[in-house]
């Protein structure tokens, strides 16, 4: 049985002013279709992020990453990103 991604792009804050901007699958099943689900669902503790660009405090550049897993404690906040961008 194929799994089916349904991606949704976001932009990350992190608690130590780190900022990422990736992509999350929503197709999770059982109350994960909506972002907000996702992020705030305490069940699992790591938000797995896909296709990331990963800017810290103090660096002048961007690094960019496959997969990235931000523990959900960290996030001060997640917003989504228009794809049409």
């Amino acid at each position: 049985m194929d799994t089916i991604i349904e991606s949704r792009t976001l932009q990350i804050k992190l608690a130590d002013g780190t900022q990422i901007k990736g992509e999350v699958n929503l197709n999770r099943g059982n109350g994960y279709d909506r972002l907000s689900d996702l992020v705030g669902d305490y069940h699992e503790n790591f938000l797995t992020v896909f296709n990331a660009t990963l800017h810290q405090v103090h660096q002048t550049a961007s690094d960019s990453y496959q997969t990235i897993l931000i523990n959900k404690n960290h996030i001060l906040y997640a917003t989504p990103v228009d794809d049409m961008d």
